[in-house]
């Protein structure tokens, strides 16, 4: 504005701070200057001398009529509607199952709107059985945190074979679009940290725990809510009264300290172990579940903290089971000559390969063989496929390992030792 616009009777704002000022009166001192005479208000009357360079700071408030109605109607609309969405879950409990693409069973309700929704802030372990549909749990959960304003940033952690599944289901039931995080989205990063970047983030659990630059700029963010699938990964135990932390739990300790809702997901919570089950418990609450479990000295309840439902307590809206009922029983069937056969060489081939095992000096290395031999006797009793599948592809990998050994050592001789047991612990993937 122009000081000339200062005439009496006009609104100002820039006098004072915060406050818009009433001109009474100027009195000019030749043409570059002048004394304003203003009420501020309070109703007190002040003066102030103001100069050209002044115009800048100064602006004329127009005064409108309080009840018009001569607005932008469009854009009033707009706003009227932003105001209704957001608080469209005070008129409709369950919003997130209506504008979603799924159809919630009744535990998954329950869990989400009975259970989760009312813990502000949630630290919470989803523990139902398997095919209970938490994956469609937690997008409820997430939505329903979206439509209150609650949650804006949000990074789901999953092993690497879960990550697609996540970043697929979250965009065809819910509309979410989460993006992948990989080694080229860091080299792609403008600010070299793609975890701020990014609102809405699927990540892999090891290559978050292998990474320390990677937990370092993670450890820069702040998030809304972390969810963490297949969670019992982030395991610690006691090694006498010392705690050994692996390096998933220690990223596990990291998600829990730069969120505010912390969600993890798991079938199988507890290993049998309550003071690795208390531990495992502190990613939650490190005050609430702190030291060494003592049997008869602790009694850890877990009812606000925990929900676990089996599949016998899974029901349908009708009431009537969810899953059919599972019985267990023997049915005994007797080998035809060739299985029999082949059960007898395999058991042998078995029970040699675990003495030749128990040899090894090293006790690491022993009982990873003996696992791997394990293996083939389930796949025996799977199918005679099954197990066939395994020794020719445990026959390939030794075949072209004798063929490194016989380019390396240029035709000289070699015992059996020194290609190690017939069955590698490296080569447990094979079977």
């Amino acid at each position: 504005m122009r000081l000339e616009d200062l005439t009496p009777g006009t609104d100002v704002r820039g006098i004072l701070p915060d406050a818009t000022v009433s001109v009474v009166n100027v009195q000019w001192h030749g043409s570059n200057a002048l004394t304003l005479i203003y009420r501020d208000p309070a109703g007190r009357v002040a003066d102030e001398i103001l100069y050209r360079d002044d115009e800048a700071r100064l602006e004329v408030v127009e005064q409108g009529r309080p009840w018009s109605f001569d607005g932008d109607g469009a854009t009033f609309r707009l706003v009227a509607e932003a105001h209704r969405i957001r608080l469209a879950h005070l008129f409709d409990p369950v919003l997130a199952v209506h504008t979603s693409l799924v159809e919630p069973l009744p535990h998954q309700i329950t869990a989400v709107y009975e259970t989760m929704l009312p813990r502000q802030p949630l630290r919470f372990v989803l523990a139902d059985d398997p095919g209970a549909g938490k994956t469609i749990m937690a997008g409820l959960y997430l939505r329903e945190l979206m439509i209150r304003a609650d949650a804006r940033r949000v990074l789901i952690v999953a092993p690497g074979s879960l990550v697609g599944q996540w970043q697929d289901e979250m965009e065809e039931k819910f509309g979410l679009s989460f993006t992948l995080f990989s080694r080229e989205l860091v080299e792609q990063s403008r600010s070299g940290n793609p975890f701020d970047e990014h609102d809405l983030l699927v990540a892999r659990l090891d290559q978050l725990a292998r990474a320390d630059e990677l937990r370092h700029k993670l450890a820069q963010t702040r998030w809304d809510l972390v969810v963490v699938d297949e969670a019992h990964k982030l395991s610690a135990n006691y090694f006498g009264n010392e705690i050994k932390k692996t390096k998933r739990f220690q990223l596990g300790e990291l998600l829990g300290s730069i969120t505010r809702h912390f969600l993890l997901m798991t079938a199988t919570p507890h290993n049998g172990k309550e003071e690795d089950f208390q531990l495992f418990l502190s990613l939650l609450d490190a005050d609430r579940f702190y030291g060494k479990f003592r049997d008869g000295a602790h009694k850890v309840d877990v009812s606000d903290l925990m929900r676990r439902m089996v599949k016998e307590q899974l029901l349908k809206f009708d009431g009537t089971p969810l899953f059919p009922e599972r019985i267990a029983y023997t049915v005994p069937f007797k080998l035809s000559p060739l299985e029999a056969r082949l059960y007898k060489e395999v058991t042998e081939y078995v029970r040699e390969e675990f003495n030749r095992a128990e040899a090894l000096q090293n006790e690491k290395r022993a009982g990873t063989v003996g696992f791997a031999l394990t293996i083939l006797q389930r796949r025996l009793a799977s199918s005679p496929e099954a197990i066939y599948q395994s020794l020719r592809r445990r026959r390939e990998r030794l075949e072209e390992r004798l063929r490194e050994l016989e380019l390396l050592q240029k035709g000289a001789s070699f015992s059996n030792t020194a290609m190690g047991p017939l069955l590698d612990p490296d080569d447990m993937e094979d079977l």
